[in-house]
């Protein structure tokens, strides 16, 4: 079974790209998601996370105060590197133990908006960056988040450029306005099929 993350910056179609290969039969593991369980449901992550940023980041039921946590980490580096070595780790737990439960599937994907910032990528076998125009996907997240230019602007700060994550990748998924995603996505997964008779 080969090991794939999808990554691209913010806004760049990583989740569609995800979708269609769902619909192909291939497992996704959406760190996102994993990562939201994790801040919700594990005690000492919680406790952790409260000792670094203060108990009004989680709410009176226990859940994390998602609005608060982004004003904290998306203003500051050093906490956004910090929150990182607390969740990573567990998500990286969590899709290893996917991935065994998975392990038939000629090959799985593990979607991750930071996995080349974080390093998660060297305990992956290829790695698919999904590029769009930085103009699209400040298009697209604003209409997405309801949000303004400005923040989307600033999440992307923290992000790797599209140059060094495009260089990082072994495939490159071109996603252009108006431009159909289906046959390349079919065409990628042709060639991890494959790349999976080879091993």
């Amino acid at each position: 079974m080969l090991k794939i993350g999808i990554t691209g910056g913010i806004g760049s179609g990583k989740s569609t790209v995800c979708n269609i290969l769902r619909n192909l039969g291939v497992p996704v593991f959406t760190s996102d998601d994993a990562a939201r369980k994790i801040l919700n449901e594990e005690e000492e992550v919680k406790k952790e996370v409260i000792k670094a940023f203060g108990r009004d980041t989680y709410n009176s039921e226990g859940k994390l105060d998602r609005e608060r946590m982004a004003s904290i980490v998306f203003n500051d580096p050093k906490a956004l590197g910090l929150l990182n070595t607390i969740v990573h780790p567990k998500v990286n737990e969590a899709f290893e133990e996917w991935a065994q439960e998975n392990e038939k599937s000629p090959y799985v994907v593990k979607e991750a908006a930071i996995l080349l910032e974080t390093g998660a990528y060297h305990d992956l076998d290829k790695v698919v960056s999904v590029f769009a125009a930085k103009e699209d996907r400040i298009r697209r997240v604003m209409k997405r988040d309801n949000t303004d230019e400005e923040s989307v602007k600033k999440r992307m700060r923290f992000q790797y450029s599209d140059e060094e994550r495009n260089e990082l990748a072994d495939f490159i998924i071109m996603n252009e306005e108006g431009v159909d995603l289906l046959p390349k996505v079919m065409e990628l997964h042709e060639i991890l099929l494959n790349e999976k008779k080879k091993w």
